[in-house]
C-alpha cells in the first residue's frame, strides 16, 4: 500500500483487550451477546449487504482494513493522502482487503475521484478536504461496528413504532427502519468510498449504493451538472464533519395489500372507488416555488423511480436525483429498500436539506448552503417528509384507460395515506348514491374542460355517460378543512406535488393532477399544494380547480 508507507503502526495497535472476567460470567455474557446479536433475524438479512464481518457475537472490520482507516483518520501526515489519484489508490486497496473483485470498480470511477480533486476542485479547498473532512469520514466508519451495534440494542428497546431495526425491507413487507443521523453519515461515508459489497444487490432488487459510479460517469463523459451533483455529496460530508447533527431519520415502506382480507385498507378495485363519499380537498395551484420549498408541513413528493433514487447515484438529474443530492440522508434508503411495486410507496421522514442549488437536468448547479429550519418532532426526526411514489413510463394512450388509471391512484393514495388509519380510510369506500361515481365524474370532467384528446378518458365505473350539469354539485364544498372535521384527530399535513410522472416518464400532467387530487381526498389529507413549475399548459388548472 503505497499510500500508507509512511505509516508506523499495525492493526494490532488498534485492538482492544477484553476486560476480564470470571469463566461462568464471561460464558453467560458470551451466550446472552450470541442471542441478542448473532441470531438477530433483522441484522441476518441486511448483513449480507454489508462491508462488515460478525463473529462472537460482535461487528468488526477486517485488520487490514482497520489499519487503513486509522492512517485517514490521522490525516495527510499518517496516511500519505493528499490527492485524489492518491484517494483512489487508498479505495482501491481497502476493496482488496474487503476481498473484492478488482474489476468490480472500473478504471474510470477511480480516475473520477482524482479528477474531481485534483482539477475541478480548488486547491484550497481540496487541501482542506483532505486534512479536515476525510479524516473524520474514516473516523465514523472505524465507529461503525460500534454504531450499528448500539443501534440493534437502542432498537429493541425501543417501541416507538415497533420493530425499527436496520433490515431488508423487501417488496410487500410493510416496516420501518428508524436510523440515527450519525449512523447515516458513517453509511454514507462507506458510500463514498464504496465499500459496500455490490455482487448480489440485483437479485435483491436493490439500487446502486456506492458512489463510485457518480465518478466514473464524471470521468467517462464530463458534464457540469455532474460536478455540481458531487459538489452537493461533497459539502454534505463538509458540514456533518464539522459539526455532527443529531435526531433521527425514519425509512417506511408503505403497502396496500392485494388481498381484501388483509388488515386495515386493502388495494382498492374500480368499482370501491366510484363509491367513494370523500369530499374533494382543497387544491392550491402554484405557479412559482418549488415543492421542496414549503414554509409549513406536507407531503413532499418525490416523482420516483420503481427503484428509490432513479438516477441519483449515476447521471440522473431531474426531480428525484436533484432532490437526493440536497438532501443526501435520503440516499441511505438504497441501501435496504428493494424496489418499489404496484401497490407501495416509501416515506422518509426527517432528512436535513443541506445545499443550495439552481437549474435543473442539464442546467443543475450546486449554489452554496443551505440552512434547514424545519423543526423537529418528538423523536428527532426534522418535519420533512418525503413520499416517493414512481408512475409508469411511457404509458401513451393506455394511461386513459381504466387499468393505468386505477393503477396511478392506487399508487398516489398509498403514499398519501396514513398506514396507521385503515379503519377510517375503510368507511369512505361505501354505497353512496348522491355520489355514484365521483371518480368518473372527477376524470370526465377533466376531460370535457381542459384536454381535447380524440380518444375519452376512462373512468372508474360502469356509467358511460355525465352531463356537465350533473356533477356541478359533487365537487363543491372542497375546503381545506372539510375532512378534518370529519376527523377531528386528523393531522393538518397535506400534499405538496406537481406534474408527477411527466416530462422524460411521458405522463398526462393534466390527468395526473385529477389523480393525486383524488387519492389525496381519499387519503384524508386537508389540501394539496400543485406546482406547476411554471408550465404554460397548466396554467389552466387554476381556472378549473376554482370553478368547483
Amino acid at each position: 500500500m503505497y499510500w500508507l508507507s509512511n505509516c508506523c503502526f499495525t492493526a494490532k495497535d488498534y485492538i482492544i483487550p477484553a476486560t476480564k472476567q470470571p469463566p461462568a460470567a464471561a460464558e453467560h455474557f458470551a451466550t446472552m451477546e450470541e442471542k441478542s446479536l448473532s441470531s438477530n433475524p433483522d441484522l441476518k438479512s441486511i448483513l449480507p449487504y454489508l462491508p462488515l464481518h460478525l463473529r462472537s457475537s460482535s461487528l468488526f472490520w477486517p485488520p487490514q482494513v482497520v489499519e487503513a482507516l486509522k492512517a485517514l483518520s490521522q490525516g495527510p501526515g499518517q496516511s500519505n493522502v493528499n490527492s485524489g489519484q492518491l484517494l483512489s489508490l487508498a479505495i482501491s486497496d481497502i476493496r482488496n482487503s474487503l476481498n473484492y473483485s478488482s474489476r468490480s470498480i472500473s478504471t474510470s470511477a477511480l480516475e473520477g475521484y482524482a479528477l474531481f480533486f485534483d482539477d475541478l476542485m480548488p486547491r484550497d479547498e481540496s487541501a482542506r478536504w483532505f486534512e479536515v473532512t476525510l479524516p473524520k469520514m474514516a473516523a465514523l466508519l472505524l465507529n461503525l461496528p460500534s454504531l450499528l451495534e448500539s443501534h440493534y440494542q437502542e432498537a429493541r428497546n425501543s417501541s416507538v413504532f415497533g420493530n425499527t431495526c436496520l433490515r431488508l425491507l423487501e417488496s410487500q413487507q410493510p416496516g420501518i427502519v428508524l436510523l440515527s443521523r450519525e449512523l447515516i453519515a458513517a453509511l454514507l461515508s462507506c458510500s463514498f468510498l464504496s465499500l459496500f459489497p455490490a455482487g448480489n444487490r440485483g437479485a435483491k432488487f436493490l439500487p446502486t449504493i456506492n458512489f463510485h459510479h457518480l465518478f466514473a460517469c464524471l470521468y467517462e463523459n464530463y458534464a457540469t451538472n455532474q460536478e455540481n451533483k458531487i459538489k452537493c455529496i461533497i459539502h454534505y460530508f463538509e458540514r456533518v464533519c464539522s459539526c455532527m447533527p443529531l435526531g433521527n431519520v425514519s425509512f417506511e415502506r408503505k403497502v396496500l395489500p392485494f388481498d381484501p382480507k388483509a388488515n386495515g385498507i386493502s388495494y382498492p378495485n374500480s368499482d370501491l372507488w366510484s363509491k367513494s363519499a370523500v369530499t374533494l380537498c382543497s387544491f392550491k395551484v402554484r405557479s412559482f416555488g418549488l415543492i421542496e420549498d414549503q414554509s409549513g408541513e406536507a407531503l413532499e413528493v418525490d416523482f420516483a423511480n420503481e427503484y428509490l433514487g432513479g438516477g441519483a447515484l449515476h447521471r440522473g438529474c431531474v426531480q428525484e436525483e436533484i432532490r437526493f443530492m440536497i438532501n443526501p440522508e435520503l440516499i441511505t434508503g438504497m441501501l435496504f429498500l428493494p424496489a418499489m411495486a404496484d401497490n407501495e410507496a416509501i416515506e422518509i421522514v426527517g432528512t436535513e436539506r443541506f445545499s443550495s442549488y439552481s437549474g435543473y437536468a442539464s442546467t443543475f448547479r450546486f449554489c452554496g448552503d443551505y440552512v434547514d429550519r424545519k423543526d423537529a418532532d418528538s423523536i428527532g426526526r426534522l418535519k420533512t417528509r418525503i413520499i416517493a411514489v414512481d408512475a409508469l413510463c411511457h404509458p401513451g394512450r393506455k394511461q386513459y384507460g381504466s387499468e393505468c388509471l386505477l393503477r396511478e391512484i392506487n399508487k398516489a393514495f398509498c403514499g398519501f395515506s396514513y398506514q396507521s388509519k385503515g379503519q377510517q380510510y375503510q368507511e369512505p369506500f361505501k354505497d353512496n348514491d348522491h355520489l355514484e361515481s365521483e371518480v368518473d365524474f372527477g376524470v370526465k370532467k377533466l376531460n370535457e374542460r381542459v384536454i381535447n384528446h380524440s380518444m375519452p378518458l376512462a373512468g372508474f365505473s360502469s356509467s358511460s355517460q355525465v352531463t356537465e350539469g350533473a356533477i356541478s354539485n359533487e365537487l363543491t364544498g372542497c375546503h381545506e378543512t372539510n375532512n378534518c372535521q370529519a376527523l377531528p384527530n386528523q393531522e393538518k399535513i397535506g400534499v405538496a406535488t406537481g406534474n408527477w410522472g411527466c416530462g422524460a416518464f411521458g405522463g398526462d400532467p393534466e390527468v395526473k393532477a385529477m389523480i393525486q387530487w383524488l387519492a389525496a381526498s381519499q387519503a384524508l389529507r386537508p389540501f394539496i399544494s400543485y406546482h406547476t413549475f411554471g408550465s404554460e399548459a397548466m396554467k389552466v388548472l387554476d381556472q378549473v380547480f376554482h370553478t368547483y
